[in-house]
């Protein structure tokens, strides 16, 4: 395996290959590197590091200052993956405002940042500043009171066509990656096919260009219960490092999701 460290670019001519992009959160430099030993090609240094480290019932709790602490941690042992950077909640109000936040995360190691929502002024402005993006829609952790719970999102005709048209909007304004998050298998498929970036998916089928999963759901740790569309990669028992590589063969492969993980 190529141990050169990957970029933007990078995942981008995985997709144009046909090659399924594997992408896991981290929040600490032990895990980090076991990660990135297993040929993981994008760590996510996640808000959901809330629910998952600090023990909060949604990320909302989780402040910029947490960000950058685990961001630097994740990238200091990190040698091959591409390290993204959650932007917590209420910290990109406005385009100016979101690149002095994000140029934070970028200074404690990060290579891009992701942002919740259809955020087109701020997208354009941190791309603009040199700063890559990822967007994220579907299922909006940190809008979660507004959207009333953990639910599937795009499954009414017009809520599906108007996530398509910002993913559309979100490509236009200089996203470089778009998170797709619980979505119908089909609407995520129709994204995947006419962005040209790399569409990654949690909950949002097989034919995203790459999966990403909370690491403690898929070690089965977490202190909540496991989502439907995660799987347990500790069974049959195996040792971590190695349930990291079987999840990236299982992305790689066409192996994981199954459909039982799709909606």
């Amino acid at each position: 395996m190529n141990r050169k460290p990957l970029s933007i670019h990078d995942l981008a001519a995985m997709k144009r290959q046909g090659e399924k992009i594997a992408c896991l959160t981290a929040y600490d430099a032990s895990f980090s590197a076991l990660i990135d030993q297993a040929g993981i090609d994008a760590i996510l240094v996640g808000d959901s590091l809330g629910m998952v480290i600090q023990g909060q019932a949604s990320t909302l709790q989780v402040s910029l200052d947490d960000m950058i602490y685990h961001t630097r941690w994740v990238a200091a042992a990190r040698r091959r993956a591409l390290v993204i950077a959650d932007m917590p909640f209420l910290t990109y109000p406005d385009p100016l405002g979101a690149a002095m936040n994000a140029a934070k995360l970028m200074q404690a190691g990060a290579q891009m940042v992701k942002l919740e929502g259809a955020r087109f002024e701020a997208v354009r402005f941190l791309v603009d500043q040199g700063i890559p993006v990822c967007g994220h829609l579907g299922l909006l952790p940190q809008s979660i009171n507004r959207l009333g719970g953990y639910k599937v999102q795009g499954v009414d005709p017009a809520e599906a066509d108007k996530i398509l048209a910002d993913a559309l909007q979100l490509e236009a304004a200089g996203a470089a990656l778009l998170v797709l998050e619980c979505v119908p298998a089909k609407l995520a498929a129709a994204i995947s096919a006419r962005l040209s970036i790399p569409v990654i998916g949690i909950g949002a089928g097989i034919d995203c260009d790459g999966q990403v999963l909370v690491l403690y759901d898929m070690l089965d740790i977490g202190i909540g219960k496991r989502p439907r569309f995660s799987m347990n990669f500790m069974q049959p028992p195996v040792a971590i490092a190695e349930a990291f590589g079987n999840y990236r063969s299982a992305v790689k492969e066409l192996r994981f999701p199954t459909p039982d993980h799709s909606f």
